[in-house]
């Protein structure tokens, strides 16, 4: 079930940004009718807000768990939009977002995952880590690769909010899923991220991204 802030949400928010910045979609028909992973590069906090706008379904999004702690504004929006913390540091601590995500995947709804694991610093394509594909791996669900761009020019870091900039567009690129049953998870991701950046035509750095602090990312 779509939770009511969700539905609200797109109702409205996402109404105003698919209005107010006309992003380009291609490649819809690749998300299927039931459970999957969209893995997409990610440039900028708009990602979210946008993905969410351009896709007529309810997404799941993996959340930094520094946003559910507390009673701050940003983790009842996260909590009523139905996100799923997930702790980066990794280790025991991170399986707690395999065992929220896995029920939705397997319900047959989709969740969001950047594989980079934080928005790129500087625009490039950073190397995946390894989550998307085992939870994809765990739920049998197929992985579905996009790539967006102009998100980090109507949002920057220096940006609370989107910001209309002349010139600027903001395009979607969905790809066909990916069955990532095979293989090691490391080459899985690989082939997942190789994917993505056909798709965002981004230049590709073979290492971890940074991780950005909480008021950046």
């Amino acid at each position: 079930m779509t939770p009511p802030l969700y539905v609200l949400t797109r109702a409205t928010v996402g109404r105003a940004l698919r209005i107010g910045w006309r992003p380009e979609v291609h490649g819809l028909h690749h998300i299927p009718a039931g459970g999957a992973i969209l893995a997409g590069n990610h440039l900028s906090v708009a990602d979210q807000l946008f993905l969410g706008a351009v896709v007529p379904r309810h997404i799941a999004f993996w959340a930094k768990a520094e946003y559910f702690r507390g009673r701050r504004l940003a983790g009842v929006l996260v909590r009523g939009l139905g996100a799923i913390p997930v702790e980066r540091a990794g280790g025991r601590a991170v399986l707690t977002a395999f065992d929220a995500a896995v029920p939705v995947l397997r319900a047959g709804g989709l969740v969001a995952v950047f594989p980079e694991g934080t928005r790129s610093p500087d625009g490039r394509l950073y190397r995946g880590r390894t989550g998307a594909v085992r939870l994809a791996r765990q739920a049998g669900v197929p992985i579905v690769p996009f790539g967006v761009t102009g998100t980090d020019v109507v949002q920057p870091i220096d940006a609370r909010w989107p910001r209309r900039v002349p010139g600027a567009r903001i395009v979607f690129r969905f790809g066909a899923p990916i069955d990532v049953a095979d293989g090691t998870p490391r080459t899985a991701t690989d082939e997942v991220i190789g994917r993505i950046g056909q798709l965002s035509g981004q230049e590709y750095v073979p290492a971890y991204a940074p991780l950005l602090r909480l008021g950046q990312v």
